[in-house]
């Protein structure tokens, strides 16, 4: 079994389409994952250029603002965040893509609304709402935790099989991205193996948030554990620039390096490590 391998193209910002799949047709990337702003695109556009050059629109990363909070204690709060789930399944659909990140909670919400029971009744019933509109159009949902400083909801794995595991979904499961497990995880590759047929996205970052190779993660475990449990997905690179906002960052000309340089030194190293597993 080979892995696939695709990239988040947060870092591309700004760029033309045509720009960003030449770059990963370049380096052998057979996958590529959109920002989750479907006013980005031009769909017609999308499906064209990625028919041309063999490369899938593997899955799309949703983005939750405060505006998008499916946890927040106020109805009609969390139905916008429902609804602009809704928008990225039918995005999803669209430019025939498999999969959609979800995250409860949004990036910077620092403090809970509710109680405890109270925002993990909203999650799950939130959560289940998106995934019936995402199963309405052959979409499948992946629950993503983020590390503590980015939110207090859930952070680990096993707090997202919590949610999961409430669904009456069968086009739901787990999103695991090593830059969080590196902070809130004992071991990455076991906690990848607990889930086992239910981890059904992953994220690739070092741990400095940068390339593979950039950082002190041991990938080879890691990868070992995804072979293991012989995961199909698309292992998808997110790399993300040290600043508060990384859009503006690249849009501003800055951080470069995550552009041809870190695309290519992502996927050279780990198909590198990938070529020695057992």
């Amino acid at each position: 079994m080979k892995f696939k391998y695709s990239y988040n193209t947060i870092v591309y910002s700004g760029e033309e389409y045509l720009q960003q799949i030449k770059r990963l047709s370049k380096f052998g990337y057979e996958g590529i994952e959109l920002v989750g702003e479907p006013d980005w695109y031009n769909f017609n556009e999308v499906n064209k250029i990625n028919n041309d050059y063999g490369i899938k629109v593997n899955s799309i990363c949703s983005i939750f603002t405060q505006e998008r909070d499916l946890i927040h204690p106020d109805q009609s709060m969390r139905q916008k965040a429902i609804d602009y789930c809704k928008s990225i399944s039918d995005m999803a659909a669209e430019i025939n893509s498999d999969t959609m990140i979800v995250a409860p909670s949004p990036v910077g919400k620092v403090e809970a609304l509710g109680s405890k029971e109270d925002e993990m009744n909203w999650a799950i019933d939130s959560v289940q709402k998106v995934g019936e509109n995402a199963h309405s159009v052959n979409v499948n949902i992946s629950i993503e935790p983020w590390n503590r400083y980015e939110t207090y909801f859930i952070n680990r794995l096993e707090q997202a099989e919590e949610i999961l595991d409430n669904l009456s979904l069968s086009n739901a499961g787990i999103h695991g991205d090593t830059f969080h497990m590196s902070i809130e995880e004992v071991n990455i590759a076991d906690a990848y193996r607990a889930m086992g047929s239910k981890l059904n996205h992953c994220h690739m970052a070092d741990s400095n948030r940068a390339a593979p190779g950039t950082g002190h993660t041991d990938f080879k475990p890691i990868l070992q554990a995804l072979k293991d449990i012989n995961f199909k997905g698309y292992i998808t690179m997110e790399l993300i620039p040290p600043v508060s906002d990384p859009f503006a960052c690249v849009r501003g000309g800055r951080a470069e390096e995550f552009k041809d340089k870190y695309t290519e030194l992502s996927i050279k190293h780990l198909k590198k490590i990938e070529e020695n597993l057992n």
